[in-house]
């Protein structure tokens, strides 16, 4: 009977290219994953890595093995979610992966919760954007994902993975106090030709956003200066340099000499949780998804109506 963990070592390293790869995914060494390749040889009586260069590559019996594995693990997951399910306990291990902002306003809230609500349950949290999560939450190795989107710039999910609303979080114009603007109340888009704006590092999802909105509403973007910390953008703006568009999860105290004014058309983005669907009936998930909302109930923030659950 062919070994679980073998053929897992076998579709790590079909899905990451390398040896080496496998290794740092599955959290052990070039010689475990080495040996337990050569354990699944031996088990199948075929060879399954030969070297190419300086790396390995998949014989054709490896890769019809490694489609086999996939589909395998696929079955298991969704086997365990199911036992998860039918006893009912939120237990065991939950590896979750937040954007910045969500990281630093959503989850301290959530997991606090969780810890309070669920002591025998055991949170992971690690700080990506989300198109860094998505990959990781396709191939299981992360059970949620927290991302986000906005309203104009949807973020496109995977097959095969499943997503729940978790907030709308809405974001506002940060101007320096002496802009000629500061003293309204609510500023029209059409009314910034010509700012000088103060944005994230090109290829981020909010610079993205930003210059995609801007240009849809006939403004061309003038990127003064770049930073991804939002305490940082806002201490450009103190500072004169430019203006900036904030959302308010996460958004940090706003220093002397930044006004904050509310944009018309209202500015929205989505924040909302992903999982593998074979693992949709896993309590810990669901028990994480009621804690971040919670948490977003408790800050003040727009939890949008639940669906597609």
């Amino acid at each position: 009977m062919l070994d679980l963990e073998r053929l897992r070592a076998l579709n790590a390293v079909a899905t990451y290219g390398s040896v080496s790869a496998a290794a740092e995914v599955l959290h052990v060494t070039t010689s475990a994953v080495s040996q337990q390749v050569a354990k699944l040889e031996r088990e199948t009586g075929q060879k399954l890595l030969e070297r190419n260069g300086r790396g390995v590559r998949l014989t054709d019996a490896a890769a019809l093995l490694a489609a086999h594995a996939e589909r395998i693990l696929a079955m298991v997951e969704a086997a365990e979610s199911d036992l998860e399910a039918q006893r009912g306990a939120v237990v065991g291990e939950l590896a979750i992966t937040a954007f910045p902002t969500a990281a630093r306003g959503l989850m301290p809230g959530a997991l606090g919760r969780l810890a309070k609500e669920h002591p025998l349950l055991t949170v992971t949290l690690r700080e990506l954007e989300p198109h860094a999560s998505l990959p990781l939450a396709a191939r299981g190795e992360i059970d949620l994902g927290v991302v986000q989107d906005w309203f104009n710039v949807p973020l496109a999910i995977p097959d095969g993975l499943v997503k729940a609303p978790l907030l709308d979080d809405v974001a506002d114009l940060a101007l320096p106090a002496d802009h000629p603007l500061a003293d309204r109340e609510v500023i029209d888009l059409a009314d910034l030709r010509g700012e000088m704006w103060i944005a994230q590092s090109a290829g981020a999802i909010c610079r993205d956003w930003l210059e995609h909105t801007l240009r849809t509403a006939g403004l061309e973007p003038r990127i003064s200066h770049t930073a991804d910390e939002y305490a940082t953008q806002l201490a450009l703006v103190a500072a004169g340099l430019g203006s900036a568009i904030l959302p308010r999860l996460g958004r940090c105290d706003v220093p002397p000499g930044v006004r904050i004014v509310a944009v018309r058309p209202a500015l929205t983005r989505h924040v909302y949780g992903i999982w593998r669907a074979e693992a949709a009936r896993r309590p810990a998930i669901r028990a994480a998804v009621a804690a971040l909302r919670a948490a977003a109930t408790d800050l003040g923030l727009n939890a949008p109506v639940p669906h597609g659950e």
